[in-house]
């Protein structure tokens, strides 16, 4: 009961700061720029909009929904794609109303799974592989990002585009070992002696068990290995497919607040966008991810206070908002249909089980 209301309390601390960041999203803004915006600015930039923008926003949303079912179903053989739609959209309003919503999404994901007859182990490994490449792409991106703005001959001066090189590569070649290990026995048996090793330089009072490190990696790798050796390029083109999606609904919140900085500045603040969501003192970096998103476009890039203010909250609108009530309703209707099933189900099964009776004359 003290957990449970611990949190409830977490939950509603993250909620109100979250709002308390939108709210006072203008504030922030000037303190860290030094420009000055308005609500006032914010709202006049939103009633701008046409509702031919508001389709094409609408349309590459759905998009990227369906975009992204080809990697949930890569991971779990034999789910729909309109289950998918569902188990995502459901997953999405969890994860977006409470902080560390992860955990109850993966608890959520049981749930619906197993009620469509699928059994635990392959709902593991689909929880596994799809946090993977989630993961693995989250890394990508800073790096994307990085090499569009040097390509575009955007750095400062040598120094700092040397830099971004530098990290850039680091950060493609840790990805690299990443995948290669999860991929391959024998780089798998690699990566868990290195590991081990580092393991060893760490006092031992903090050393796990014996190869420990190797041994979580190759069970991590047993699991998952079946499903990325034969569905590795579903599950790829549909990550890339989704993030494209949602970078081209970035270019449009952009070019209809009249703050477009170009299209490598473009894919740069997508890819701190997506960065910034992973910040857990909000849900899903909800007000974090506005405020920085907007700083960038002012401070790096030059853009307008109150168009680039107007983006980040539109952005904001189409990859955390409007997956709340979306996601409530798929819910709902999962739950509907469950409890039907269920009815059913017992119906059946008391007709089965009545005696037949015979009339005696």
């Amino acid at each position: 009961m003290n957990r449970k209301w611990l949190q409830i309390a977490l939950s509603v601390v993250s909620l109100g700061l979250a709002t308390a960041l939108v709210v006072y999203l203008p504030e922030i803004v000037h303190t860290l720029t030094g420009a000055t915006v308005s609500w006032t600015e914010i709202g006049h930039q939103f009633g701008g909009l046409g509702w031919q923008t508001i389709a094409l926003m609408t349309v590459l949303w759905l998009a990227s929904l369906l975009a992204y079912t080809f990697v949930m179903t890569s991971a779990l053989p034999g789910l729909t794609h309109m289950q998918a739609l569902t188990l995502n959209a459901a997953g999405s309003a969890v994860s977006n109303l409470l902080p560390f919503g992860g955990a109850a999404g993966v608890a959520l994901t049981f749930g619906m799974t197993r009620g469509w007859g699928f059994a635990n182990r392959p709902i593991v490994v689909y929880t596994l592989v799809t946090g993977i490449w989630n993961s693995l792409f989250r890394f990508i991106l800073p790096a994307v990002g990085i090499v569009c703005l040097l390509m575009a001959g955007k750095a400062t001066n040598p120094t700092v585009a040397k830099a971004g090189w530098v990290g850039a590569v680091s950060i493609l070649v840790l990805v690299a070992v990443v995948a290669t290990a999860l991929y391959w026995d024998r780089a798998a048996a690699v990566l868990g002696r290195v590991l081990d090793g580092i393991v060893r330089l760490a006092p031992r009072r903090f050393r796990p068990a014996e190869h420990a490190a190797s041994a979580a990696i190759e069970r991590l790798r047993r699991d998952t290995a079946e499903i990325i050796h034969s569905r590795w390029a579903g599950l790829s083109l549909g990550m890339v497919a989704f993030l494209a999606l949602q970078c081209l609904i970035m270019a449009a919140c952009l070019v209809a607040t009249d703050s477009y900085p170009g299209p490598a500045e473009t894919v740069a603040v997508f890819a701190l966008s997506r960065v910034l969501t992973t910040a857990l003192v909000t849900p899903s970096g909800a007000g974090i991810m506005e405020g920085g998103v907007a700083t960038l476009l002012i401070g790096a890039f030059g853009q307008p206070a109150g168009g680039a203010t107007a983006a980040a909250v539109l952005f904001g609108f189409w990859t955390y908002t409007i997956e709340i009530p979306w996601g409530g309703l798929a819910l709902g209707g999962w739950a509907l249909l469950r409890r039907r099933e269920t009815r059913a189900g017992a119906a059946e099964a008391g007709s089965a089980a009545s005696p037949h009776r015979t009339r005696v004359r």
